[in-house]
């Protein structure tokens, strides 16, 4: 029921939208004009007064689209199917075949309608995600009053309210206040998110249960509901390789068409001697010859399938991304954040004799504190839980890839991968067997060290996603013939991961230029890869890609601007959505090029063979038209099935 309600307001608002353009107005009275005039013939066989509202009828069709048309031959020197139907159109008429040429004038001018309101109502439907923020929110200031102010004027750091069953003004952290979010505005998760005290809530996203105080992160310009929007209104105007192609056979093809009827005009009208008939068969030629629908049936599919995936969580930032997502047939998936839910716990500590676990927790915390790496905030958490005493630390350097290291009371101590000590000669025999038992059980060991021996191996493990192991069989399942894992992970912990979640092949030990050189191997054994990751962290991967994609992406700037395409939450499950919205999209493009070829090789022939009318072509034409653009339009309104390849 929430989903009819959505789709019917969206429609309201894009028919209401439409009616207010003067093209669709001018339409609709050479529509009215054009049964008046049949009304006036049929019933008072008055013909010069029909043929008077007939000629007002093609006057009223043909006003933009023939202005149109006279614009891009004079400044752009370019023959467009606007100049053909406008030929067509004043040539019918010239011969005295009014009634034709308000009905060629007409159709073609409500089909560019339809195409008109296929557009908006996609384009509307992202734009009225605006809406979803309210235009008001009730500010908070430092002694604590409350007052209602415009949300334009709420600045980053300012605090403010949101009530049960508000929806959230802009992006911030909760700094008080217990409740669950619906997020499905913008991340497309349906179920309500529980929110705490450090948590992120996002512009558009509606509170349900307990009141919230938020401080902004973002302003109503710069927020993620805002990025949204203007990354899918820019998406939608970057063409894809299939459009692009449609554009220039176009612009070649039109010349052709006005060619070919100004052939048969003078072909016709030589061999036949009757001029008239020569000149209605050249028009007739005209309309069954341009390229209506063969040039609309891209551009209509595109536009309605990326506001598809806008308003379900999935950004996709151009026509040419969506070619590439239907052609993936291998998927790289990075391991943290990704497969695993990006948020890992200590788990155990194993100490040398001469320590213990505290001591070894807090020397560890003490290093990490500097770091950014998932792991290190798992350590910093448990030493916090704890409430270890943090030493202070000196001469604190980062060892990309590999770990980190400072000086702690007079002694280096450093802190990374087992691999890491081993390169430094530092003997793990007595730890071995522990490092293998926190390996195999996907956990990754990490090694605290002195200069001359090994203090600690901590444990930390990174809960797999439980809907990881469905997303990857459904990937295979809609034809992705290879999922494989990219981590710098250690071998025995990536094994333990893709055999829990059925992953085909992995790669572990990787540094970010691996990852790239992976990219680069899976690609030359031919494949369409597509790259998964945080869009910061892999970013190069993400590049060297066919398609990056980058998981979790609401609130995260970066995320948004590195990738291909971005989904808004860290639902896994998206990505066969998106890979599935791709290839629904390659097969209705598919669908009406092969119907608009069809009806182009149905139609020519019958019109230079006069088998067809003018008449019978106009409907013919203009209705291949309609139903190019009511399948592309499908893919707006419909969920993406994905049981089976396309």
């Amino acid at each position: 029921m929430a989903m009819e309600t959505e789709s019917s307001d969206e429609n309201e608002e894009a028919v209401e939208h439409v009616w207010q353009s003067r093209e669709v107005q001018w339409s609709a009275a050479s529509g009215v004009l054009l049964a008046i005039g049949f009304a006036v013939e049929t019933l008072t066989h008055y013909e010069g007064l029909a043929v008077g509202i007939w000629i007002a009828a093609t006057a009223a069709g043909i006003r933009y689209f023939a202005a149109e048309a006279i614009e891009e031959l004079w400044t752009e020197r370019e023959i467009g199917i606007e100049l053909l139907m406008t030929v067509a159109a004043v040539t019918a008429g010239l011969l005295g075949l009014w009634e034709e040429a308000a009905m060629l004038a007409f159709l073609y001018s409500i089909s560019e309608a339809l195409e008109e309101f296929t557009e908006d109502r996609t384009r509307g439907a992202i734009r009225a995600l605006m809406d979803l923020a309210p235009k008001r929110v009730q500010h908070i200031d430092s002694t604590g009053n409350q007052t209602e102010i415009a949300l334009e004027d709420l600045a980053v750091d300012d605090r403010f309210l949101v009530r049960p069953g508000e929806s959230v003004a802009t992006d911030g952290t909760v700094v008080d206040g217990d409740s669950a979010v619906d997020e499905s505005a913008v991340t497309g998760e349906s179920v309500p998110i529980a929110k705490h005290p450090g948590d992120r809530v996002f512009a558009g996203t509606l509170n349900t249960t307990g009141a919230l105080v938020v401080t902004a992160t973002a302003t109503a310009a710069d927020n993620t509901l805002a990025k949204i929007v203007e990354l899918v209104t820019e998406a939608q105007e970057q063409k894809g390789r299939t459009e692009q192609f449609m554009t220039r056979f176009s612009r070649r093809y039109s010349p052709a068409v006005l060619a070919l009827g100004i052939a048969v005009a003078i072909g016709w009208g030589l061999i036949g001697g009757d001029w008239n008939e020569a000149l209605i068969r050249a028009a007739t030629v005209i309309v069954a010859a341009a390229p209506c629908a063969l040039v609309i049936s891209v551009p209509v599919t595109y536009v309605a399938a990326m506001g598809r995936g806008g308003r379900s969580g999935i950004l996709i930032k151009g026509g040419i991304h969506l070619e590439e997502l239907a052609q993936v047939n291998v998927m790289a998936l990075d391991k943290t954040g990704t497969i695993t839910q990006g948020r890992p716990q200590l788990d155990r500590i194993t100490t040398a004799a001469d320590t213990d676990d505290d001591r070894a927790l807090a020397l560890a915390a003490a290093i990490e504190q500097r770091s950014e790496h998932p792991l290190a905030r798992a350590v910093l958490a448990a030493a916090a839980d704890r409430g270890a005493t943090i030493p202070a630390i000196e001469d604190f350097a980062s060892l990309p890839g590999a770990g980190a290291q400072a000086v702690i009371a007079g002694t280096t101590y450093t802190i990374g991968s087992p691999a890491l000590m081993r390169e430094r000669s530092l003997d793990l025999a007595t730890f071995d067997d522990d490092i293998a038992q926190m390996q195999d059980a996907g956990a990754t060991a990490i090694v605290l060290a002195d200069t001359e021996h090994v203090v600690a191996v901590l444990a930390v493990a990174d809960t797999i996603r439980p809907a990881a192991a469905a997303a990857i069989a459904e990937l295979h399942d809609i034809g992705v013939t290879s999922v494989v894992m990219l981590t710098g992970d250690n071998d025995r912990t990536a094994a333990a991961v893709a055999a829990q979640v059925g992953i085909d092949e992995f790669h572990a030990n990787l540094k970010p230029q691996d990852k790239v050189d992976a990219i680069k191997t899976l690609t030359g054994t031919g494949g369409r890869v597509a790259m998964v990751g945080d869009g910061v962290n892999d970013a190069p991967a993400l590049a060297t890609a066919s398609v990056g994609i980058a998981m979790g992406a609401a609130g995260s700037d970066a995320a948004l601007e590195t990738a291909d395409v971005a989904l808004m939450s860290d639902d896994i499950a998206k990505l066969p959505e998106a890979i599935a919205l791709g290839r629904r999209t390659r097969t209705v493009v598919r669908q009406n090029l092969v119907l608009s070829l069809v009806i182009l090789a149905v139609l020519v022939p019958g019109a230079l063979f006069g088998v067809l009318s003018l008449p019978a072509a106009v409907i013919a034409h203009e209705a291949s038209e309609l139903i190019v653009i009511t399948n592309g339009a499908r893919l707006a309104r419909n969920k993406t099935g994905r049981r089976t390849a396309q």
